[in-house]
């Protein structure tokens, strides 16, 4: 095993990126060659990349580790734990240790540490890099730094209301009755090709701005030439959409979906305050919900974020780490 170390991602290639991400246990959206191009652009210019390539002996890619230099003496992964919800070594399968141990071993005499955030914790990664790390002599920790709220989905819609508690499924079909009742011109629409998206997004942008003060903080310049980047980016891969509520005056709540791997995320939101006692972010959701049950998707992850609006719809949370190497 040899491990290169390149400064530039294009060394690694837009072909080669995606494959091995494809192939990997977690196949998250996150770490693919567009998310870690686009959030690079933005966030890391100026700063040292360290793209880390594992190979083996006949010259296979068996690992990357994408790291940027975040302060002296600071590696972090690149995709920023602020906006990307799984991260992680992207790994051949049953390949990880190895990959790992080869990755410790040639930075053992570094005075450098090594910062991954949203590892999930079924990770190797999480699970066993303590170890290897120690045999290097190094030091890995391993904390829980959030949960991620994940549904399977079942069949059918039927199916889905009647496995929830009688609370939350009363108190779903309330706020839908509700919502129907004050506003009966409300609709649910979609945008999906790259065209609709981006006649859309600044909607989105002004909704997710509205919601909270402190998501218009989160939405500064970068950060919209980032989502206007990236989401334009997925749906030319057809792996993201904007849902609207939307009624004559205009749309009352938004979502941001990412899709991958027989899986719907649900990314970012937005929402009219002022209409916000008709609940119209549960309503919008619960069709999102529906929709990914009829088109077949096995799963519905509210990803990071613990807010109570996701757990009326009974997901089970599953832990992400923040993991550190010194």
């Amino acid at each position: 095993m040899k491990v290169l170390v390149h400064d530039r991602l294009e060394a690694v290639g837009a072909s080669a990126w995606d494959a091995l991400v494809a192939a990997t246990r977690l196949r998250s959206p996150f770490l693919s060659w567009a998310w870690q191009r686009e959030w690079a652009r933005v966030f890391a210019e100026g700063r040292r990349l360290a793209i880390h390539c594992v190979h083996d002996g006949s010259d296979g890619l068996v690992a990357l580790l994408p790291l940027y230099e975040s302060a002296p003496g600071t590696l972090q992964l690149l995709g920023g734990a602020e906006v990307s919800d799984y991260l992680d070594l992207i790994a051949v399968p049953g390949r990880e240790e190895e990959a790992w141990m080869a990755l410790l071993q040639s930075r053992s005499g570094e005075r450098v540490e090594w910062e991954l955030h949203a590892v999930p914790a079924a990770s190797p990664t999480a699970t066993s890099l303590a170890q290897l790390a120690a045999a290097c002599g190094l030091v890995a920790s391993v904390t829980v730094e959030e949960r991620c709220p994940v549904l399977a989905l079942p069949s059918s819609w039927e199916a889905y209301l009647a496995s929830l508690s009688g609370k939350h499924r009363h108190e779903l079909m309330r706020k839908t009755r509700r919502l129907e009742r004050d506003a009966p011109d409300a609709r649910v629409s979609s945008a999906r090709a790259p065209g609709e998206i981006e006649a859309r997004i600044g909607e989105f942008l002004d909704l997710h701005r509205r919601s909270r003060t402190g998501k218009a903080r989160f939405m500064d310049e970068p950060m919209e030439r980032f989502f206007r980047r990236v989401l334009i980016a997925f749906a030319e891969r057809e792996a993201c959409r904007l849902w609207f509520l939307d009624t004559p005056a205009g749309p009352i709540a938004a979502f941001v979906t990412i899709e991958w791997d027989g899986t719907v995320g649900l990314y970012n939101s937005g929402f009219d305050p002022e209409r916000a006692a008709l609940s119209p972010g549960v309503v919008l959701l619960a069709r999102l919900v529906r929709d990914a049950i009829a088109r077949g998707r096995r799963t519905f992850d509210f990803l990071r974020g613990e807010e109570r609006y996701k757990y009326e719809f009974e997901p089970v949370a599953e832990a992400v780490c923040a993991v550190r190497i010194r």
